[in-house]
């Protein structure tokens, strides 16, 4: 199923770590990505805009298949 808008989603660490992505910045990424739940505030193109926990946490773009639904 594709990853909408609202969606609660969560970062697939194996394939946020070997991304291009990772390459190009800090490798060291926060627990938080993986672990609790992050909400799907926009989507351009690939890539989508997540907004993670109750605490103050930076948003973040992730690509969508490096995104998969928490559960």
């Amino acid at each position: 199923m594709a990853l909408k808008k609202g969606d609660t989603v969560r970062a697939v660490r194996e394939k946020l770590e070997n991304s291009v992505e990772a390459q190009a910045s800090d490798t060291r990424f926060p627990s938080y990505l993986f672990d609790s739940k992050g909400e799907i505030v926009d989507i351009k193109g690939d890539y989508a805009f997540v907004k993670f926990g109750k605490v103050p946490t930076p948003n973040v773009w992730l690509r969508l298949d490096q995104l998969e639904e928490f559960k």
